[in-house]
């Protein structure tokens, strides 16, 4: 692989990232019970299958995009296009049945997957956003 590609791809990492980690900091912080403790009461199947429709919507561009497979932080980006491809395929197809199972579900599940949604924000936003030095 010559440099140029390579930093081709730090730089679509760095776009890309800079999109979905604010995004997702966001996204969790304002569905946090304290900040909106009535959002999920009562979600209907067409709001699930829209929400299914705009992650894959997301999801299949960054992957269609950055389909990039490296050991280092940009793995994640990857990561969440494919996650959020296979989600919005979920909710799509399945949204009565996603609504049921999390109408189920402990709110522990719920505190650590948004935990996690948060950090990978927090490590996708501070690399996207900082200064290269070298």
């Amino acid at each position: 692989m010559s440099g140029g590609a390579a930093l081709n791809d730090v730089t679509t990492s760095k776009t890309i990232g800079g999109l979905l980690g604010p995004t997702l900091i966001a996204t969790v912080v304002s569905e946090f019970p304290l900040v909106q403790p009535t959002l999920y009461d009562e979600q209907i199947p067409p709001v699930v299958y829209l929400s299914g429709m705009i992650m894959f919507v997301a999801g299949l561009s960054i992957v269609r995009w950055h389909n990039l497979w490296r050991r280092n932080w940009t793995v994640l980006v990857t990561l969440s296009g494919w996650f959020l491809l296979a989600l919005g395929l979920v909710l799509m197809f399945a949204a009565a049945l996603y609504r049921a199972a999390a109408a189920g579900a402990k709110p522990s599940v719920f505190m650590v997957t948004e935990a996690m949604l948060f950090a990978m924000g927090l490590i996708l936003s501070v690399k996207a956003y900082r200064r290269d030095t070298g």
